[in-house]
């Protein structure tokens, strides 16, 4: 079989929905790794920090505690903490996971109210069992948190004879009081809607619209691994007719509102090569976080008292072909000084997509992809503290080179994305800069041993700046993963004779301080954990 048969076979099963940030508490390192992986490693995490916490009052409520063996949802009730009052200065919410035996990752969601708080990835486990958590601030969803709503969870399971994994979790939410001298209540919107139905109807005083998309390649099969896609003439397991180009988007009444490119995440079986995540998953793999469109252009339109047709899609998807998952919300914010909020949507201007994918037989192969879209909306409203004009403006951009040997014993992608957005709200203009990148390579040798070598890359710069050219904020990030992983095919889990490291280092510098942490493991045994900030 060639690697990335290999590679579908080991994903075969992510199937579910997904959603957060794992970050259990630093551990020591220990004194050396072994020769090879045994039956049983450390337990994950990743070098992304914590959540931070207010020291004030808090009141614990349990979401959801269930075994996921199959395809049956988790359902529940939520009510909200009794003593913590209903105005928070942070809501974090943590899902605790066991598992243990054999068993493929999957991919899980929660909701409550119908609104997705959480989408998350599993680690696949040790024969002797490994243990988890996930970390998420979900301060944002407080207008849905307040009121009693139903819950349901779901990790899409098999528990069979062979795999014997059973995924335990409990998830709970922690309310941070605001106390009066202390902190202050969170900025939160004044109403979240799950966008479940295909029309949306808002508040006719509504000045401010977000939404936000789960955008998640997965389910088993090619689109799981989209950034591999080859045109139809290439010898490959996975094509698509325009090549490896996707892109999500979001239309009102069927007019373009929003472009993003796609997180290409890779989950924790993925790149035929479990060893490589057992320790440290890929960025992201735990915290799959939402593409995130400003739709405030388009607030006039909807405050017209009518229903409005939004649709999600995913560009570059072959024509019937499943594989991708885009649950959404709508994140609004309301003028307590009118009833009704006019204005007009004044500007919709885009570039011709621009999308190549050429392919050159060979020994490699070779498919070289381009692809590139640029989008500016703009409208303004007449609120009760002034017109306010919002201009917003995306620039995706995509270059990828894809080499594989036939049979696919070889395979390798260079590839970079970037997504830059820019959003004038009255006299305040934030920017932000997104680059992700992915570079790896899977080799079957003739000894049938398999080896991959990967490094991805999750990079973001934001900044606000007001037209007196003072900048009120900024943060960097940069977290980079490398890791490098063998073992032996076609033989049994003992036989294999797996090696692998892998390092992460997560950095966020900006005007709220800094943090930079280095995990590092070999053969499932953790051998750094630096903090240097």
């Amino acid at each position: 079989m060639g690697a990335l048969g290999a590679l579908v076979l080991a994903a075969a099963a992510l199937t579910g929905a997904v959603p957060a940030a794992a970050t259990p508490a630093p551990s020591s390192p220990a004194a050396a790794p072994p020769a090879e992986f045994g039956t049983d490693w450390h337990d994950p995490l990743t070098a992304a920090p914590p959540v931070a916490k207010p020291a004030t009052r808090s009141c614990d409520v349990t979401l959801a505690e269930a075994q996921f063996r199959d395809f049956t949802p988790y359902q529940g009730s939520y009510a909200p903490p009794a003593g913590c009052g209903d105005s928070w200065s942070k809501v974090v919410l943590r899902l605790d996971g066991k598992v243990k035996g054999r068993q493929y990752d999957r991919l899980g969601h929660l909701s409550v109210g119908g609104v997705e708080i959480l989408r998350t990835s599993t680690p696949e486990p040790s024969p002797d069992g490994i243990t988890w958590s996930v970390e998420k601030d979900v301060t944002r969803y407080t207008p849905t948190l307040r009121t009693p709503q139903p819950v349901e969870m779901l990790i899409g399971n098999v528990v069979d004879d062979t795999y014997t994994g059973v995924i335990d979790v409990k998830v709970t939410l922690t309310f941070y009081a605001a106390e009066r001298g202390r902190t202050r209540p969170a900025a939160v919107p004044d109403r979240v809607l799950p966008l479940t139905a295909p029309t949306l109807t808002t508040p006719r005083n509504t000045e401010r619209i977000l939404a936000e998309v789960y955008a998640t390649g997965s389910g088993g099969g090619c689109e799981e691994f989209w950034y591999l896609a080859t045109p139809d003439a290439a010898p490959y397991s996975c094509k698509a007719a325009d090549g490896p180009y996707r892109e999500v988007r979001i239309a009102v009444d069927g007019q373009l509102a929003g472009i993003a490119a796609p997180f290409p995440t890779v989950w924790t079986g993925g790149w035929s090569n479990p060893f490589l995540w057992y320790v440290t998953p890929a960025p992201r793999a735990f915290d799959v976080r939402p593409v995130v469109y400003d739709l405030t252009p388009f607030a006039a339109l909807f405050n017209d008292g009518r229903a409005h047709r939004v649709e999600v899609s995913v560009a570059g998807v072959p024509a019937g072909q499943s594989g991708w998952s885009t649950p959404a919300n709508v994140l609004l914010w309301q003028d307590p000084g009118r009833a009704v909020v006019t204005g007009a949507l004044t500007r919709t201007e885009q570039s011709e997509p621009a999308n190549s994918a050429v392919f050159t037989a060979g020994s490699p192969h070779r498919v070289d992809a381009k692809g590139g879209h640029r989008l500016t909306v703009a409208g303004y409203l007449d609120t009760s503290h002034g017109r306010v004009a919002t201009t917003v403006t995306r620039t995706l951009a995509n270059t990828s080179v894809h080499r594989w040997t036939d049979g696919e014993n070889q395979d390798a992608l260079v590839a970079d994305w970037s997504d830059d957005e820019s959003v004038t709200s009255g006299r305040t203009t934030t920017s932000t800069r997104r680059a992700y990148s992915m570079n790896g390579e899977t080799t079957l040798g003739a000894d049938n041993r398999l080896r991959t070598v990967i490094s991805l890359g999750d990079r973001a710069d934001t900044a606000s700046v007001r037209d007196d050219g003072s900048r009120p904020s900024w943060s960097r990030l940069d977290d980079r993963y490398t890791g490098d992983a063998s073992y032996a095919t076609g033989v049994p889990r003992e036989q294999r004779h797996a090696v692998g490291t892998s390092t992460e280092r997560y950095r966020l510098t900006g005007s709220d301080g800094c943090y930079d942490r280095t995990v590092a493991s070999a053969q499932g045994t953790l051998t750094q954990d630096l903090h240097r900030c």
